[in-house]
């Protein structure tokens, strides 16, 4: 069905159609629900991740040429008609991405005289070269003797002796940073040489030969200008460190990589932190077979999504996530005399969750808030170390809707937490509290800006929506210093920042379903506010959408196309705000209505999430599935309830 027909449905038929759809969807999604009672959906980046994937075969000689004709279809299929590759769909060109992609490439054998890779090549020189790349692909190319040491910043191994009260600390800088940092710095340090079994070199991407090249490091102001000089100091003084206390870093670094492996979920969950930590055994002699190398390499397999003659690797599994918003949408469709099969298989997930929740154990948020009980949850399957505060809101809210009185303490417990996690500032960052060491983000190590995990309005909104659902007033402390954060971290247009979903809209949706549940007035100016921006910012369609620039100032309105999963946003935070009956409303759900679909699934191949803003976009492949039904259900229960808002915190 075409939009334009859509839009002019009578209101019988846009009934029947609504019903139709919420049923179609609903039983799709319960058939994509494990038998535990989880979903997990694929989780997609960009080329750089599959491409690292390949270099880290490369550099252990561990290479399965078949997997890797896979990877290469896939990343030949996602370069950009600007000859590079983007960090996000229909994206601009990406230095870094498309340097990587390149390699990973010719590593597996394409030609570099090929068609693609000639574009390619034009492109990345046409940008400035592969010397103009970021820190991280640099220390890559360093890895295969492609640029010389000197290209990278010093990052001694020593740096995990420093005492806690120095500048540099690992304690200071987020969860993501210190498990990729740890074992990378054992890489820094001893520097070794890939395999490179067939001698595959890229030096036709650089302007300049890479041993002549005398700019690698861009000079960000002063701060930045300063911490250049002590890493001039550093690559000095650095062989003359003394060989006892570079043996005891290395000691302390593979010792926190030890303790953090996580099994099969891997170190920290994530990609980079795990082809680290197994670059890092190999340097140091571990056999293929050795327990920690073994598991090391299962857990980074485990990523791998092959589907028929395609395959790319994951940054990340994201079950609880998935599992606790499908299982929202579960809450809304059974509402209003909905679905029982759906009651049912939100109370499934329900149980599921609660079999994951964190009560117990070591973990490093625990150095700032010693006293905390545990009671969060992770992102992953299995992350002790470091529960996620955004997934732990979710989680308790979905808690709280299903009732179970088994599962008061589950409840209580994550409140607790949520609670302890708070920041000095009022809001709350996503694994860390008061992780606002900003002066870190000139070193030039963090050239790419993401090496701390300050407070967010999306994450700090999520913890609000989950206080007030679960009983807090807006004079509870805690809410009373969130609130007031909310509103003091509005944007002047009325929209508010989307750290981890992208962007504007996505952040928006947080705060205003926060600020409805707290019991704030919807016609307050600054919720109006909030309101004209979203109704401002409609497509003709009758959709939203936002593009990944939008995390540029200067592009911040950009959006090539609605997107169902950035509509479902909007129309959940037009409800929120006690809109369900506007025009806007009604052509959003009109909007998913018409919206192509294919089972579950509404077509959307755009990228609506982020790793980190400008650096790493995520395309969560569950969007799709459950925002728009949960958008559509909630429009169904408000419409035919005869209520003004949604009383719960999502």
């Amino acid at each position: 069905m075409a939009v334009a027909d859509a839009l002019a449905l009578d209101a019988d038929h846009h009934d029947s159609t609504l019903d139709h759809t919420i049923s179609e969807a609903t039983r799709a999604l319960i058939d994509l629900q494990d038998d535990d009672g989880h979903w997990c959906f694929q989780l997609e980046a960009d080329c750089t991740i599959p491409a690292e994937y390949v270099m880290l075969g490369h550099f252990l000689d561990e290479i399965d040429t078949g997997l890797e004709a896979k990877i290469a279809r896939y990343i030949r299929a996602r370069q950009g008609e600007h000859g590079g590759w983007p960090l996000f769909h229909d994206g601009d060109l990406d230095l870094s991405c498309s340097v990587k992609a390149y390699y990973a490439l010719k590593l597996i054998g394409d030609d570099p005289d090929a068609p693609h890779m000639r574009r390619a090549r034009e492109a990345i020189l046409s940008a400035g070269g592969a010397a103009r790349s970021n820190v991280f692909t640099r220390i890559a190319l360093a890895l295969f003797g492609q640029v010389p040491w000197r290209a990278v910043p010093v990052m001694p191994v020593e740096i995990m002796l420093l005492p806690r009260w120095f500048p540099f600390h690992m304690d200071k800088v987020s969860y993501w940073s210190r498990t990729v940092i740890a074992p990378l710095l054992v890489l820094m340090t001893l520097k070794p040489r890939a395999r490179n079994p067939l001698g595959i070199g890229i030096a036709e991407l650089f302007t300049v030969p890479p041993e002549k090249e005398r700019r690698y490091f861009a000079n960000r102001g002063v701060v930045a200008a300063g911490f250049l000089a002590l890493d001039r100091v550093l690559r000095f003084s650095e062989p003359a460190f003394p060989k006892m206390v570079r043996k005891r870093g290395i000691d302390r670094a593979m010792t926190f990589t030890t303790e953090r492996l996580n099994g099969e979920d891997g170190l920290g969950g994530i990609f980079p932190a795990m082809a680290n930590a197994l670059m890092a055994y190999d340097t140091l002699g571990y056999a293929p077979d050795h327990p920690d190398r073994a598991i090391c390499r299962q857990a980074i397999d485990k990523l791998l999504v092959i589907e028929g003659d395609s395959a790319y690797c994951q940054p990340c599994l994201s079950p609880v996530w998935d599992t606790a918003l499908a299982a929202q949408t579960m809450f809304d469709v059974a509402n209003q005399g909905g679905s029982d099969d759906a009651r049912q298989s939100a109370g499934h997930a329900s149980q599921w969750l609660v079999d994951r929740q964190i009560l117990d154990g070591p973990a490093d948020w625990q150095v700032d808030r010693p006293t905390l009980r545990p009671g969060g949850w992770a992102f992953q399957y299995r992350n002790d170390h470091y529960p996620d505060v955004d997934d732990t809101a979710v989680a308790a809210m979905v808690l709280d809707q299903d009732g179970d009185p088994n599962h008061a303490t589950n409840r209580a417990r994550a409140i607790e937490w949520i609670e302890g996690m708070q920041s000095s500032d009022g809001g709350w960052g996503a694994f860390d509290a008061d992780n606002i060491h900003y002066y870190l983000n000139h070193i030039p190590f963090a050239d790419h800006g993401a090496l701390l995990d300050p407070p967010t309005e999306d994450v700090s909104a999520r913890c609000v929506s989950a206080l007030c659902q679960l009983g807090a007033d807006k004079d509870h402390p805690a809410v009373a210093r969130g609130l007031a954060y909310l509103r003091r971290t509005q944007q002047a247009d009325g929209s508010w920042f989307g750290r981890w979903g992208t962007n504007y809209i996505y952040g928006t949706w947080s705060v205003l379903c926060a600020l409805n549940v707290a019991g704030e007035d919807v016609n307050a100016p600054y919720i109006r506010r909030a309101v004209s921006w979203l109704e401002s910012r409609q497509r003709e369609d009758g959709g939203w959408g936002e593009d990944g620039a939008t995390y540029w100032d200067e592009r911040r309105a950009e959006a090539k196309d609605s997107t169902p999963s950035q509509t479902a946003w909007a129309v959940l935070a037009l409800m929120a705000a006690g809109e369900v009956d506007s025009n806007a409303v009604r052509r959003g759900i009109n909007y998913l209505l018409a919206a192509p679909r294919d089972g579950a699934r509404w077509q959307e191949d755009w990228f609506t999430a982020v790793g980190f803003p400008r650096v790493f976009y995520l395309r969560y492949h569950g969007y799709a599935a459950y925002f728009p039904l949960w958008a559509l259900a909630r429009y169904r229960n408000l419409m035919r309830g005869n209520q003004a808002r949604p009383t719960v915190g999502m």
